[in-house]
C-alpha cells in the first residue's frame, strides 16, 4: 500500500493513512476522508493525488480490512465514530484547516465525529472542521429500514448491485471469505445507526451534499434533508449523473467541486489552529 505513517501517535498511525509518499508539509489545507460501507482509506487515493499539494488528503482506515484486517470491524456508528473522534483530538501536524468528506457509511460517520468534536472543543481546544462533504448518503435523521447485513446473499447482492467494489473480491471464494466481516460489520453499523438529536450539535459548519441523481438509496428529498444538520441550515446541495457510486464516474466534477470549496483555505486562529468563522 502506497501509504505514508501520519501524525505522533501510535493511534493516529493506526487510523489514518496518506499516500504518495507525502508528509503534508506546505498543505493550506486537510481533507479528512471517511470511507463507504466495506471500503478501506485507498479508496480515496485518486483524491489525494490529484488534490496534492495544496490539499493534505488523509484518510480513514477502518479496523477490519486491508492492513487491519486481522481486527474485528466495528459495529456501531456511535463507537465507531468515538474512536475516530479520540484521534483526531489531537492535532495532526502541520496544523492547517481541516475539512471532512464522507461517502455512503462514511458521511455519517464524519457527520458523527464533527458533532463529538464540537461537544468536546470547550475542554480540549481541539480544532473543527471548516465544511462537511456528505456524499451518497441521505440525512441522518432520513430513516429507512434496512437488514441486508443479516443475510450473506442478500449482502453480496447488495453490494455488487451498487458498484464500488472490484467484482472479483465478491466471485473469488476466498477473496469473499476475506472481505465480508468487514462487509458484515459496516452493514450493521449503518443499519442500525438512528440518529438522536440529544447527542450533540448539529455539524459545527457548513455541508456541502453531493448525491447521484439514480442513487437507489438516497432520494433529492433525503439529500436536501440534510439543511435540518447544518448550523442555521447552512447547505448547499450538488446533484450529479450516476448512481451510489456517481462520485467515480463524476470524478473531474466532484474534484472541481472540492477544489472550489477548500481553496483559498480559510482564516486560522494562530492559537487554537482552527478556521476562523
Amino acid at each position: 500500500m502506497d501509504t505514508t505513517s501520519v501524525g505522533p501517535s501510535s493511534d493516529q498511525r493506526l487510523w489514518l493513512r496518506r499516500f504518495g509518499g507525502s508528509t503534508g508539509q506546505g498543505a493550506e489545507v486537510r481533507l479528512i476522508c471517511f470511507p463507504h460501507a466495506g471500503g478501506a482509506a485507498t479508496f480515496f487515493q485518486p483524491v489525494a493525488r490529484a488534490l496534492a499539494p495544496r490539499v493534505d488528503v488523509l484518510a480513514v482506515q477502518y479496523p477490519g480490512r486491508q492492513d487491519r484486517r486481522a481486527e474485528t470491524g466495528v459495529r456501531d456508528i456511535p463507537e465507531l465514530a468515538d474512536r475516530i473522534t479520540a484521534v483526531l483530538a489531537e492535532p495532526l501536524p502541520p496544523r492547517v484547516p481541516m475539512a471532512f468528506f464522507g461517502h455512503s457509511m462514511g458521511a455519517v460517520t464524519a457527520y458523527e465525529v464533527a458533532r463529538r468534536l464540537h461537544g468536546a472543543r470547550a475542554s480540549s481546544g481541539g480544532d473543527l472542521p471548516f465544511r462537511l462533504f456528505a456524499s451518497g448518503r441521505r440525512a441522518p435523521s432520513a430513516r429507512r429500514d434496512e437488514s441486508v447485513n443479516r443475510d450473506d446473499g442478500a449482502l453480496i447482492e447488495e453490494v455488487s448491485s451498487l458498484g464500488g467494489t472490484e467484482p472479483v473480491l465478491l466471485s473469488d471464494p476466498e477473496l469473499r471469505a476475506m472481505v465480508l466481516p468487514a462487509l458484515r460489520a459496516d452493514y450493521q453499523a449503518i443499519e442500525s445507526y438512528r440518529y438522536s438529536p440529544a447527542a450533540g450539535e448539529p455539524a459545527p459548519c457548513p455541508v456541502t451534499v453531493l448525491t447521484g441523481d439514480s442513487d437507489p438509496h438516497t432520494t433529492l428529498e433525503e439529500a436536501r434533508a440534510w439543511s435540518g444538520h447544518a448550523p442555521e441550515g447552512d447547505c448547499e446541495l450538488q446533484e450529479l449523473p450516476g448512481g451510489h457510486f456517481f462520485l467515480v464516474d463524476q470524478a473531474t466534477e466532484v474534484l472541481d467541486l472540492l477544489r472550489s470549496r477548500l481553496l483559498p483555505a480559510p482564516a486560522v486562529h494562530a492559537e487554537a489552529g482552527r478556521a476562523a468563522p
